[in-house]
């Protein structure tokens, strides 16, 4: 394999390896589902510290699959899986009890264990990255990168199995030691395969573009029982069997009919879709975010209606759809939509984050039709939480919502009703608030519905505090010195600053399209071009003035900044892409030239890179602060980290600024 080529496919294989890691560890352990970003961090602190040690005379990297397997092995043999519904002022949901070591020790551990994996890979590819101008490197690489996204984009698509991410990650790890191969690289991945394999064939067991799901018959309902990452989900059971008070309640309380449309958000497996048939719904429309829910529904379900001529089936974001249909509906229902997971590895966002915010809520209710409801229900674990949605309610439309609060008799379960004409519903009790003060509603900025207040919970405090510890104590055991780096602390910050920028990105298009992967693997490839651009840009082009490329950065996060989100929302779908693309492409272009200008005149390419990647992930802590002051004021901190690297880059900018 020559040089170019073994860049490239490294590069492809950390990427790979960061995304499975991500999508795998958090359907094991499933703190990671809420969590996933610490998989991120890790990763970015393993591969700095990879490229830190590129200089160092002992390889690492031909034991990167002793080291796989090993950190596979720990999460399959050893979980440290800790189930429990809530943490007080920010809700889990989940089993309702609690067990194991606490949180922030299971995600330390976590952490070391995936950066030390992510080390043994990140050294390869950086003694690799050495070989080659900084430029030259540094494409090569996003090559491999976007290589590595299209491959995991389009297995996730297909509902592959670990077994089939595994069998990649072998191929190129032989091809990539060819043909050294010795008996220990073979025996680790061996073992590595032979885990990933046990677990791809359990009975039941298939994967989603989001979860691992299992189907398991239960004795005591009757029915088969799904679980995600672990933990019950959904029973797939008629709506007049045992758990009929589910699907009846909402029709108790709708005074309209008959019913010509109805919107089902979190449509599942079917129960709710059977339950608006049996109560002579005309039209379904029903909006699932997972087809592979979707398709056991479809399969499994004994009233099978999905295969009803009046349900229509749209495989999509909940919130997404509101945003792009002008249908009217005499019942809009929010049926359990609780994800049990994130949107992507970097952002405290979930899946359904934005189906609860106030902004969704007044969406929900301008396509209610004349004499239209909307309802919603799950098992809520605190009261605060059912308070937080009907105060949201109350605010919307004008009044306080119907409630049945089930409280502990059914693992609290409680439903809400509401509608713009008060003759639209029949009460059977209105609600009051059990919880003073009533916790504001959650927005399109600050769309944290389980989390109390605006503050930073203690356990992600004390998690965040032993990860900056582990990390200081790993960069200088494993890296060396810390002023080692001290000349490309500018690219520190860089890397800070775009981590941010890049969650920011994510979470925008998140709201302005849907949370669904297809749209988070497009924000990637974004990313991912836009700053191939820029590199061959860079390549071609010395600006004179460098300094002005920060100018105009600002400028561009200055216009994120200003343009509402609200106003992109108004816009026609073809439209809303174009300026959402502007806003949040333009930045990281210009970020990237800053970036691409000064890494292409470093000295040593691999720590200058280590840097940026360290940089990187303290940034992805920074994120943290979005629990506080919401996603847009992160624009503040990102303008900020750059003015930082302005600063302590500037001496660079002087040397290489070419006059006019």
């Amino acid at each position: 394999m020559n040089d170019r080529l073994r860049l490239a496919a490294l590069s492809f294989l950390m990427l790979f390896v960061e995304l499975a890691l991500i999508r795998w560890a958090g359907s094991n352990v499933l703190y990671l589902s809420y969590f996933s970003n610490f998989v991120l961090l890790g990763s970015f602190l393993g591969i700095g510290i990879g490229f830190l040690r590129a200089q160092k005379t002992h390889a690492l990297f031909p034991y990167a699959p002793l080291a796989l397997a090993a950190l596979v092995a720990f999460v399959r043999f050893f979980p440290v899986t800790i189930r429990s519904s809530s943490g007080g002022d920010v809700i889990f949901f989940g089993e309702l009890q609690r067990s194991g070591p606490p949180r922030y020790v299971v995600l330390t551990v976590i952490f070391i264990a995936v950066t030390l994996a992510m080390a043994f890979i990140g050294e390869g590819v950086a003694r690799s990255f050495a070989k080659f101008p900084p430029l030259e490197a540094y494409r090569l690489d996003l090559l491999g990168s976007v290589a590595g996204i299209a491959a995991f984009t389009l297995l996730s698509f297909l509902g592959a199995r670990p077994l089939v991410w595994g069998s990649i990650v072998a191929v190129v790890l032989i091809a990539s030691y060819w043909p050294r191969v010795n008996a220990l690289q073979l025996l680790g991945l061996a073992v590595f395969l032979v885990i990933l394999g046990a677990e791809s064939f359990a009975s039941g067991t298939s994967w989603s573009p989001y979860y691992k799901i299992e189907v398991k018959f239960d004795k005591n309902l009757n029915a088969q029982l799904v679980y995600v990452n672990g933990v019950p989900h959904q029973a797939i059971q008629p709506p007049n069997g045992a758990s009929r008070l589910v699907y009846q309640t909402v029709y108790d309380r709708v005074a309209v009919g008959p019913l010509d449309d109805v919107l089902i958000v979190g449509a599942g497996t079917g129960n709710d879709v059977a339950g608006a048939l049996e109560h002579g719904a005309r039209r379904i429309d029903a909006v699932e975010i997972d087809p592979r829910l979707y398709e056991l529904g479809k399969k499994l379900h004994p009233n099978h209606p999905y295969a009803d001529p009046r349900v229509h089936v749209h495989i999509d974001d909940g919130r997404a759809f509101l945003q792009r249909t002008h249908r009217r509906f005499d019942l809009i229902l929010f049926a359990l939509p609780d994800s049990l997971t994130l949107v992507a590895g970097q952002s405290s966002l979930r899946l359904e984050s934005y189906l609860f915010t106030r902004e969704a809520m007044e969406a929900a209710r301008d396509h209610l039709a004349p004499g239209g409801a909307f309802g919603m229900y799950n098992y809520y674990r605190e009261r605060w939480l059912v308070d937080r949605l009907a105060g949201t309610l109350s605010a919307v439309y004008g009044r306080a919502p119907c409630i049945d609060d089930l409280g502990s008799a059914v693992s609290h379960l409680a439903f809400l009703e509401a509608a713009t004409s008060p003759s639209a519903l029949r009460c059977a009790g209105v609600w009051t608030t059990a919880t003073r003060p009533v916790p504001a509603p959650a927005t399109d900025d600050h769309p944290f519905p389980y989390l109390r207040d605006r503050t930073l919970p203690g356990f992600y405090l004390a998690t965040i505090g032993l990860i900056l510890l582990a990390s200081l104590v790993l960069i200088r055991v494993s890296g060396g010195p810390l002023r080692l780096m001290a000349r490309y602390t500018d690219l520190f910050f860089m890397g800070a600053a775009f981590l941010l920028l890049e969650t920011m990105n994510v979470v925008r298009f998140a709201l302005f399209f849907g949370t669904t992967w297809f749209v988070n693997a497009l924000v990637f490839f974004g990313v991912l071009l836009s700053v191939l651009l820029a590199v061959e840009v860079s390549r071609h082009v010395s600006f004179k003035r460098p300094t002005r490329l920060y100018a105009v950065l600002v400028a561009s996060l200055l216009l994120a900044f200003f343009v509402p989100a609200s106003w992109v929302l108004s816009l026609a779908v073809p439209l809303r892409f174009l300026v959402a693309a502007l806003l949040a492409f333009a930045p990281i272009f210009t970020a990237n030239l800053v970036f691409t200008q000064r890494f292409k005149d470093v000295g040593s390419s691999t720590v200058a890179f280590g840097a940026n990647l360290l940089g990187a992930m303290v940034g992805g802590l920074l994120e943290y602060g979005s629990l506080i002051v919401g996603y847009r004021a992160l624009l503040i901190a990102v303008a900020a980290l750059y003015g930082l690297a302005f600063a302590f880059g500037r001496q660079h900018l002087n040397a290489t600024a070419v006059p006019v």
